[in-house]
């Protein structure tokens, strides 16, 4: 059996998300009534929610390279960041790893492409949503990638880093997010939103519109996930 090491914490409620749909898909797959390998290392996301604040992106991958080898000295087959953020960076991280690692964002992509996706919004940090690391994938497939106006990204960057990543999901940033989506799909006749925060499916996950398609990364990550543990 192969073993997953998942790198966890950013931030924790989205781990657990992880754990629990990585079991459910593996499970549901597998019909055997055994459970995957798992190993989660999680990590203090306000220690690198500080280095990317600061733009310090030399001193947040070698420390993620550090827990990655952590996982790989305790037996992991695969690796996986457990959010968007830390994946800008991933290229090196994946240069520099003892183990493979499975791109979020490669994964996003190729779900957009099997969707015949041609035009879409991504939310997320503004780390994630200005670092050009989802760009330059969608790009190679040919798949226009929208951000938030300057205002927009403000918005879901503070509730984001102030709320989400704190377990606090309100009604009204949830209404306040909606609202954002609602402008993309008129200003910029979107298909779809790509979640690009694993918090986000938490606050957003059942407020899906019939016009437009919410693409839910940490779903979309784990079934990329699930099928290396069982390739």
């Amino acid at each position: 059996m192969k073993t997953v090491g998942l790198i966890g914490g950013v931030g924790p409620e989205s781990t657990i998300e992880y754990y629990r749909f990585i079991i459910e898909a593996y499970r549901e797959r597998k019909q055997d009534d055994t459970y995957p390998s798992i190993i989660i290392n999680s990590v203090d996301v306000n220690k690198y929610v500080g280095l990317a604040t600061a733009n310090q992106f030399d001193t947040f991958a070698d420390g993620l390279v550090i827990e990655i080898d952590r996982l790989a000295c305790a037996g992991a087959d695969f690796g996986a960041l457990a959010a968007n953020t830390p994946h800008i960076v991933f290229d090196e991280l994946q240069r520099r790893s003892r183990i493979p690692l499975v791109s979020i964002v490669e994964a996003t992509c190729d779900k957009a492409r099997s969707l015949e996706l041609k035009r879409v919004a991504l939310l997320g940090t503004r780390f994630t949503m200005t670092g050009g690391f989802y760009q330059d994938v969608f790009a190679r497939a040919d798949i226009h990638l929208v951000v938030p106006n300057d205002e927009e990204q403000t918005y879901i960057h503070e509730k984001y880093i102030g709320e989400l990543l704190k377990n606090v999901f309100s009604d009204e940033t949830r209404s306040g997010l909606l609202a954002i989506i609602d402008q993309l799909r008129q200003r910029d006749a979107i298909e779809a939103v790509i979640l690009g925060g694993t918090e986000l499916p938490l606050i957003l996950r059942g407020a899906e519109r019939d016009d437009i398609k919410f693409l839910d990364t940490t779903k979309i990550h784990v079934e990329k996930i699930v099928e290396r543990l069982l390739s």
